[in-house]
Formats: C-alpha cells, structure tokens, sequence
C-alpha cells in the first residue's frame, strides 16, 4: 500500500480523532505521540523527510521512479515497525538505517553483488533528478564556481558508498557516528569516504570550469 499525501493528509494512514502535534515538535515526540494513535503527527513526520530522504534515495538509485518507490518503501517499513520503535537512537537515524537497508537490497538486485554499497561501482549515466529536487546545501557550496548540472554529473559519477557518506553527512547532516550507526561501517571508514568522495568531486568539477 504506497503512502500517498492528498492535499495535506496521507493516504493509508488511518485517521483518528486525537489532538495533532505542532511542526516544531521534534521527531522523537512525534513518533511517541504517533505510537499513541496520533494521525496527523505521522503527516508531519512524511512531510519533514519529503525533501532530504526522497533527495537521498533518488541520488542513490537513480532515477525519480525507483527514488519514490523506495521512499514509500522506507515509511512501510516504519508503518509496521511503529509499536517497536524506541528512542534508543534518533528517529532520523533510524529511518536512514531503513533507507540504507532498501539501497542495499536494491543494489543487490541489480547487480548481483553480496553488498554493492561497500564496493565501488560505476554509476555512470544515471539520469538528472528533476527540478523539483532543489540543490541541496553541499551542492549549493560548488555551484559559485560550476554550473548545477556539473554538480549533479559529478556526484552520479561518485562510487555509491562514497556518494552515500558524501550525502548523509553534507545534505542530511548526520555526524559521523550517526552515518556509522546508519550504515554498518565504521567510523573511520566513514571519514575516509567522505574525504575520498570531495577529492574526486573536487577533481571531477575541476574539469567543468
């Protein structure tokens, strides 16, 4: 059952009668407050993460089609594991942990390999997200001296494991030990995936200017 937003409510959630939590209410509080039957407090939730974990999703897999249907995949996931969530770890964190085990899944998929995001695989020729998928914040840093596009070229260009640590660390801002707990790796091997990852960007944009 795919998770649709129409208007401002989603559809396949059922609706209760109970109080909405606030927009500014943190993600955690949400969770609880949706745990206890709280509808709307689940649509705040799907709208928070609309933009960063579909903008994450779709750089990783490829393409608006697979993007979405591993974005609805993720809040399934979540759907039927709400009564055994806890805040033993921060529920962002904790959807990213889902997003990566679907990446991981899909990259299985397609290419056979035991764990493709560990490995470093071409991702050349991967279609541009459409412009509904703004520059993110890291994009926005390299756009004064290339164009949007090269941007983009450039981070498809990136092995998956590396533009994966790239893109939790500089668009969804998690730290380090987050993006560790996310994907399995340590957190050494995280900063050196990052470090790789802005070296080639840096390497690849050098030859656009």
């Amino acid at each position: 059952m795919a998770l649709k937003l129409r208007g401002d409510r989603v559809v396949g959630i059922a609706q209760r009668a109970v109080p909405t939590m606030d927009e500014a209410t943190c993600d955690e509080d949400l969770m609880r407050a949706w745990q206890r039957g709280d509808a709307g407090a689940f649509e705040i939730l799907y709208r928070r993460y609309r933009g960063s974990l579909y903008r994450f999703l779709a750089r990783q897999a490829g393409d608006h089609a697979t993007g979405e249907e591993l974005y609805q995949d993720v809040w399934m996931t979540l759907v039927r594991r709400r009564d055994q969530w806890t805040a033993a770890a921060p529920l962002r964190t904790y959807l990213y942990r889902i997003a990566h085990s679907r990446l991981v899944d899909h990259y299985r998929r397609r290419s056979r390999s035991s764990h493709p995001l560990d490995v470093s695989i071409d991702a050349g020729g991967v279609p541009e997200l459409a412009d509904e998928c703004r520059l993110s914040r890291a994009d926005a840093r390299w756009a004064s001296t290339t164009t949007a596009d090269a941007v983009r070229r450039c981070l498809e260009a990136l092995p998956p494991a590396q533009r994966e640590a790239f893109l939790l660390k500089e668009e969804s801002e998690l730290g380090l030990a987050d993006i560790a707990a996310v994907t399995g790796a340590e957190a050494e091997t995280i900063k050196s995936r990052v470090r790789y990852a802005i070296a080639r960007l840096r390497r690849c944009l050098e030859g656009w200017l």
